[in-house]
Order: C-alpha cells, then structure tokens, then sequence
C-alpha cells in the first residue's frame, strides 16, 4: 500500500513538472526580448520603420497633358511632318538605379492577335542623372544627346528613328490609350541600336527596381 501512494504520488509531481516546462517553452523568447515576428513591429510609426518617413513614390508626368487626359494634337499624327515628342519629367528614383528605360506604346491593337501591342517609342540606357526630356527630341537618330539609344518599333521609316507620333485609325468612337512607362534598372542594356522592345524586355528582367507611368488618349 505504502509502495502504491509513493507510485501516485510520483506520477503527479512529474505531471506537474512537465506542465510547467511546457508552459515556460511556450512563452519563452529569443535573445533580444522579441518572440518571432515581434521584433519587426516595434519602434514602428505611421511613418514605416522606426517612425521614418517613407520614400517618396516614383513619378512620371508631363508638363504638356495630365494622366488619362487627351494627347494635344502637336504630339500627333495630326501635325503632319510638324508632330513632336511631349515632354517627360520624373522624380523619386530610387537610390542605387543605374539607368531608366521609357517605353510609350498603343495599348489598343493587337496585331496577328498576339500579346504585343504598337510601340511608338523606346529609350534605354537614360543616365541616371536625368529628371527627363525636354519636348522635341530629334527623331532621325538612334542616338539621344544624353547617350541613350532610341527607336521605335519601325526605326528608319519615313526617316524616323526616334518617337513616332499616334495614328490610330480615324472615325473609331473609342480613343486609344497611349502609355509613357519609365522603368528605374540597376542594369546598364547591352543591346544594339537595332534592338527590339523584346530585347529590352528580356534584359530587364529581373532588374526593375521602380517603375511609374502616364497615360494620353487620343482618337481622329
């Protein structure tokens, strides 16, 4: 009998013990003080990470027509041999960027019902020191002032190389959507004048560390 109690009394102290040691483990903590997941949220403001301000989005507009407004006809194939590019400013590049690649293109067609649209213009390699392009960048070189390279989708024709104003077809009810897109790299573009946006495409892969737009509608 006295053999029994002890067995009982046995079983219980280590019951309790081992329920004791589960629940110091279960609230126990790492070095540091934080339990996992803990740490990232303390010292945070509304500002993000230790109550900084967070960066300033990347931006890209133009001075001549706001974000989802109507290209004005000077940008067009409505100025005949007259049609320039629009001017672009951007701001807030990330730190550490190498270059910025601008692609604009017709978002409407689809030709062969293909994935692709109509590219009107693609410049890569732009310094990153550059805010933007002024209105007017020449069209008959594959290469921009600055260093960059241009083209367009059918570089040469009519003698343009460079920005080829939108022409969508005439008397269509809808307008087209034409898209200004910037992309910040960590990569300098080693392509050849004569590459194509899939080549771009390809290269930056991997490499987009920001990327803004703006978007002009226009219909004849």
């Amino acid at each position: 009998m006295r053999r029994v109690k002890s067995l009982v009394a046995t079983t219980i102290f280590l019951a309790v013990s081992s329920s004791g040691v589960a629940f110091a483990q279960g609230n126990a903590q790492p070095a540091g003080g934080f339990a996992a997941g803990q740490g990232a949220q303390v010292g945070q403001g509304a500002g993000g990470r230790g109550g900084e301000t967070p960066a300033a989005p990347f931006r890209l507009t133009s001075p001549a027509f706001a974000d989802g407004a109507t290209l004005p006809a000077k940008y067009t194939c409505s100025a005949g041999q007259g049609a320039v590019s629009p001017p672009l400013r951007w701001m807030n590049a990330p730190r550490g960027m190498v270059t910025f690649a601008l692609i604009v293109h017709d978002m409407e067609p689809r030709p062969a019902k293909g994935v692709d649209d109509i590219l009107h213009w693609m410049v890569w390699n732009i310094p990153a020191a550059a805010i933007g392009f002024p209105e007017g960048v020449s069209p008959a070189t594959s290469d921009v002032p600055d260093g960059s390279h241009q083209t367009n989708g059918n570089p040469g024709q009519d003698g343009i190389t460079g920005y080829r104003p939108p022409c969508p077809p005439q008397n269509v009810a809808l307008p087209h959507h034409y898209a200004f897109e910037l992309f910040a790299l960590d990569m300098r573009a080693d392509l050849p004048t004569t590459a194509t946006r899939s080549d771009l495409l390809k290269a930056m892969d991997g490499r987009v560390m920001a990327h803004a737009s703006v978007i002009a509608t226009f219909n004849r």
